[in-house]
């Protein structure tokens, strides 16, 4: 018996127009739990917390499905639509479903039902179809998960991206032989000794063009758009997140300076990040505000012709070995939210190991921390320290928040492709054990509940890539996507760990050794679901965006 629905694409097509049809019904509902006199309510938002991020997460589900069907219409449009595809596709539509209609995981111990949302169950019964039914039932079962182990065993082909762009094929090949090379045999020793990812490494980088890739070409850089951004992210991430996260402080600072800088900022910065002459780092957090950033309190003073910078800042990765900070400060004393924020392009010079912050006014120490270690993560501490009034981003006071949030999309965007890519090395490394380990006469790969976590994966890493994929075509076509991007980020965030432990779980003790690359993959993972965006803030920002406006 065959395990393939029969006329699957149609079948899609059906099921996703009936569960819209409940995702609509769900906003209808919670809307009305978060709103008084037709407007969102800020304290009925908060009391309702769980039922706002569960739409936000049905939302995604849902927009996922779409992505995920649109990729499968595509390849088959261009005869590329496999078996394997066939298969993600049924499997992919098969578990979501049955999540949407059962529960969806916001996290381990939070699941969100239509019950939540305010949906009784004659309610949803009645957005339920033949087609929802079908492939609910029958989308994801064992014997699915078990063929497409099957198809995946050989660790050489997990499904067609679906790349329809000759250019973004030949960019992935160079950066993946560049990640077997240079990355995979050595990521794991920096993450045991705790070091820095190699200059080298970091200069053949530049070399490659990363900093620069989508900074316009009069800048210096190659001027491409975010779909090449997320798949040199995504192969420089599989080897290691700490590689594949180099180009995020460039990718960031470049936007601020190309969207709110001044012509001469533009021109005296942009090319010196392209080439990768001088290396940012981003410098927004501070240690009482976390993703409250409107409650900033570093001050900078306006002194002649330098600003003068008292506070303090956390979590700043790859501080010590950069050359320029975007440093988000308070030029408004009077002002207690995001209204009095300026953002500077405050220089630095280059840190060692022995002096990592030799700049006057400046201080900073290390963070040890579990994963994500090839940059360094480290708290500043400010006392004097000067930037030049010229390097005022924009020239004018009280822009920062604006700014900073103009580039949101395309860091959530790249944080997404960040994700993917380190969801396929988990799911690479998981595979590759289970191949390698054999127990009671064969390879536990050959267990079904082993097969199968990892035919999962292939599945959800598949589901994300097109959802991030989704969000970078509509940045390059010039279309708002705060929205789609905090999608993607939100649910490859989730992708990646889940992945990673199951990986784990797949190496069973070893897997618990520091030795096995998969207890650094874990550990990288689980940061994820934090920056850019904490996923509770990610699904507030969803939810706000979808609930409170006429999106969703």
């Amino acid at each position: 018996m065959t395990i393939l629905l029969p006329d699957l694409i149609p079948t899609c097509d059906k099921a996703l127009a009936v569960v819209d049809r409940l995702r609509a019904a769900a906003k209808e509902s919670v809307t009305a739990l978060v709103s008084r006199n037709g407007k969102i309510d800020g304290a009925l938002f908060e009391a309702n917390q769980t039922a706002a991020h569960g739409y936000a997460w049905l939302a995604t589900y849902v927009a996922a499905l779409e992505q995920l069907l649109g990729w499968a219409k595509r390849l088959t449009d261009a005869g590329r639509l496999g078996e394997l595809e066939t298969l993600i596709l049924q499997a992919g539509f098969g578990e979501y479903l049955a999540q949407i209609y059962g529960g969806i995981p916001m996290s381990q111990g939070e699941i969100v039902r239509p019950a939540d949302l305010g949906l009784d169950s004659k309610t949803v019964h009645g957005f339920m179809s033949a087609e929802t039914s079908l492939l609910g039932k029958s989308g994801c079962t064992a014997a699915v998960r078990g063929r497409i182990a099957e198809l995946i065993a050989d660790g050489h082909h997990f499904g067609e991206a679906g790349l329809d762009d000759e250019t973004l094929v030949l960019i992935r090949d160079q950066f993946h032989r560049f990640a077997e090379d240079e990355v995979v045999p050595h990521a794991h020793e920096w993450h045991l000794k705790d070091q820095l990812i190699p200059i080298e490494v970091v200069n053949h980088v530049a070399e490659m063009g990363v900093f620069g890739l989508t900074l316009p070409e009069e800048y210096g850089g190659l001027g491409l758009g975010k779909m090449s951004m997320c798949v040199v992210t995504e192969e420089l991430s599989r080897g290691y997140i700490g590689v594949g996260s180099l180009g995020t402080r460039s990718e960031i600072a470049g936007e601020l300076i190309r969207l709110g800088g001044t012509p001469e900022q533009k021109a005296e910065w942009l090319p010196k990040i392209a080439s990768g002459e001088i290396l940012p780092t981003a410098v927004f957090t501070e240690p009482n505000t976390g993703s409250d950033l409107g409650s900033l309190r570093t001050r900078a003073v306006r002194d002649g012709e330098s600003y003068v910078v008292t506070g303090n800042k956390t979590w700043i990765t790859h501080a010590a070995r950069t050359d320029v900070m975007t440093l988000l400060v308070r030029t408004d004393p009077a002002t207690k939210d995001y209204r009095g924020l300026s953002m500077m392009l405050a220089p630095k010079p280059r840190g060692t190991e022995a002096d990592p912050f030799p700049a006057e006014g400046m201080t900073g120490g290390e963070i040890k921390v579990l994963g994500y270690r090839g940059m360094k993560e480290y708290e500043l501490g400010f006392d004097g320290f000067k930037v030049p009034a010229a390097n005022l981003l924009g020239g004018v006071e009280g822009q920062g928040f604006k700014q900073l949030m103009e580039t949101f999309e395309s860091a959530r965007i790249q944080t997404a492709a960040r994700a993917v890519g380190v969801a396929q090395c988990a799911m690479e490394t998981g595979l590759k054990y289970a191949n390698e380990r054999v127990q009671f006469g064969k390879a536990i790969y050959n267990f079904p509940r082993v097969g199968g976590k990892i035919a999962w994966m292939a599945v959800e890493t598949m589901i994300a890539r097109q959802l991030t994929y989704f969000s970078a075509r509509e940045k390059d076509q010039g279309h708002r996507c705060d929205i789609e991007a905090g999608m993607a980020k939100l649910l490859a965030a989730r992708v990646a760990w889940a992945n990673a432990d199951n990986a784990l779980q797949v190496h069973g003790g070893n897997g618990y050794a520091e030795e096995y690359p998969i207890s650094r993959i874990l550990c990288d993972a689980r940061i994820l679901n934090i920056f850019e965006g904490a996923a509770e803030i990610q699904a507030q920002v969803i939810a706000r965006g979808l609930l409170g406006g006429a999106r969703g």
